[in-house]
């Protein structure tokens, strides 16, 4: 992978390019369901072309500098994905102007948290946003500049048109020409496992982010992507490709209506997908009832992250797919994003190790990227030695180092030293808080956060346990949805405990029973010998965004409570 030297760094270079080189082609189509609660909705479609989205954000950058907002400046940008989106957006990095994106999913006290380390100038967002804000105090102490985007400004500040209509727009804007190293944008990540932090992004981390998907998943010019999450449908356009976002609420995929999504991938023949393991399984379901299965063969790709997709869910959305297409599951995080990658057709060969204790595999580095696995420690690592690398097959913390990999947190040191090391020559490398081991084929296998292993005391012995491999084993019983393992404390003693959630109909009268067949199972496999106790948790607390990712935490103080003796 090529890497980025550019002095004048702006993302929106690419969409300069384009407008230029391909003016009349869609950049954008939003999809919008008009219509009454229960009954089929009509849909309609609001497009942009390049020369469009890029002129808009052009007249969007002049009217949010005549406003007081400039290069420099911080603003959280809370507006659904939308033709003004993605206007917006680009106009604050053509402006040098830095967005603060965040998930509002994370809860209500997580934001303010948020805001409040952020510390922005300005405040954009729908009315819905503003309301909140308003509420909840978000951004009070920091905030000078407000505006709202479809509807009137009634919680303070400008309305959006009103501003536009309040400035002359020049022919052109000229962009910031920024150092490639230099802050850019503030992602918030969902903070899983602990408050949620800021992740710096520099355009260069973008330009990496470009080259991979051109590189390594070969989307080229002229391709139709449908967008599921925001941030991604903005490499569309970065990427000389439309993106075409249907009618969803992006916080909760699982509630998305398949019948719309359908429909953009259809009219607009989409010949890439971004989807997470909630909406691969809500699609497949409603894609492969009976024995109809929809059909969508224009895709001829796939790509699916947030969470480790299950395999069945991964077989049943691929059989709308035509012949050879895979499904691309990626991993990585907000902080480096995308690391690895496994093709569906090699995923499924792995489904035995899994089964069996081995993890989830999730594939081979991408270009440029150096994955290693170090030794389970706590401490802060003050320098990169090759010294800390484990052999293969040895379970550690996942280390990556690479072009898409932040070099810090936004106003947090403390996290910022514990998740990053420095290395020769000005390289960071990234703690992903993730645990795994790389194969002797060079690919790397999950085991999941380093947070949720437990270090029991067993009898006499002292023994480590492992999410992913211990609950897949137990995910195997016929009648058992998902699981989650969890620490407790008996008798001053850390103890092993496994959550179960049953598959939806099935009532277990006779818990019992079932707990002496998962005993009988754990006595089978070294990853899980040890574990005797067990709980019926009647719905996992689970992450709004996947619908994936367990809060083992809350577990862990449920089952504390629960547990008898």
């Amino acid at each position: 992978m090529s890497d980025y030297h550019i002095k004048g760094a702006n993302l929106c270079r690419h969409l300069k390019s384009a407008a230029l080189n391909s003016p009349d082609k869609l950049a954008v189509a939003v999809q919008q369901a008009k219509g009454l609660p229960l009954l089929q909705k009509k849909l309609t479609y609001q497009e942009l072309s390049f020369a469009e989205l890029d002129r808009q954000s052009d007249v969007l950058a002049q009217a949010l500098n005549g406003y007081g907002i400039h290069g420099g400046m911080k603003a959280v940008l809370m507006v659904t994905p939308s033709i003004e989106f993605f206007a917006l957006t680009f106009a604050l990095f053509k402006a040098g102007i830095i967005p603060i994106l965040v998930d509002p999913g994370m809860g209500v006290n997580n934001l303010k948290q948020c805001f409040e380390e952020a510390a922005p100038d300005a405040f954009i967002g729908i009315p819905k946003a503003h309301l909140a804000r308003r509420l909840f105090g978000w951004g009070k102490a920091s905030v000078k500049k407000l505006l709202t985007v479809n509807g009137n400004a009634f919680w303070g500040g400008v309305n959006l048109t009103e501003l536009v209509a309040q400035h002359t727009a020049h022919a052109t804007y000229d962009m910031a020409e920024l150092d490639p190293d230099e802050m850019c944008a503030i992602l918030f990540t969902s903070g899983s496992t602990g408050t949620p932090k800021g992740a710096v992004y520099s355009h260069r981390m973008f330009e990496a982010q470009i080259q991979a998907l051109r590189h390594d998943y070969q989307i080229k010019d002229g391709e139709r992507d449908l967008a599921t999450f925001p941030l991604f449908s903005l490499f569309g356009p970065a990427l000389g490709m439309a993106s075409i976002v249907p009618d969803m609420d992006a916080s909760k995929p699982i509630t998305a209506n398949p019948d719309h999504i359908f429909a953009a991938v259809e009219k607009y023949q989409c010949t890439n997908m971004f989807v997470n393991p909630a909406l691969i399984e809500r699609l497949g379901q409603a894609g492969t009832m009976a024995n109809s299965v929809h059909s969508l063969p224009s895709l001829q790709r796939v790509i699916s992250a947030g969470a480790p997709a299950t395999i069945p869910s991964i077989q049943r959305f691929s059989r709308m797919l035509a012949d050879g297409v895979d499904v691309l599951n990626s991993y990585g995080a907000t902080e480096s994003l995308p690391l690895s990658k496994i093709a569906s057709e090699e995923l499924f060969s792995t489904t035995a190790v899994t089964d069996n204790g081995g993890g989830i595999c999730v594939g081979r580095a991408i270009d440029g990227v150096d994955i290693a696995v170090i030794a389970i420690t706590e401490q802060v690592i003050t320098e990169w030695d090759d010294a800390l690398r484990l052999p293969e097959g040895e379970i550690g913390e996942i280390v990556v180092k690479g072009p898409m990999v932040s070099r810090s947190y936004y106003h947090r040191d403390g996290a910022t030293k514990q998740a990053k090391v420095p290395g020769k020559g000005g390289d960071i490398y990234h703690r992903m808080g993730d645990l795994g081991y790389l194969d002797p084929q060079g690919r790397l296998w999950m085991c999941g956060r380093k947070a949720h292993r437990v270090d029991a005391q067993i009898n006499t012995r002292k023994q480590r346990y492992f999410s992913i491999p211990c609950e897949r084993i137990f995910n195997t019983h016929p009648i058992i949805k998902r699981s989650a393992l969890v620490g407790i404390t008996v008798k001053g003693l850390p103890t092993p405990l496994v959550c179960i959630e049953l598959k939806q109909g099935v009532n277990c009268n006779e818990s019992a029973k079932l707990y002496a067949e998962l005993t009988a199972l754990a006595e089978r496999y070294p990853q899980t010998q040890g574990i005797s106790r067990f709980l019926i948790h009647p719905d996992f607390p689970v992450d709004i965004r996947h619908n994936a990712k367990i809060f083992r935490e809350k577990l862990a103080v449920w089952a504390q409570k629960t547990h008898k003796e």
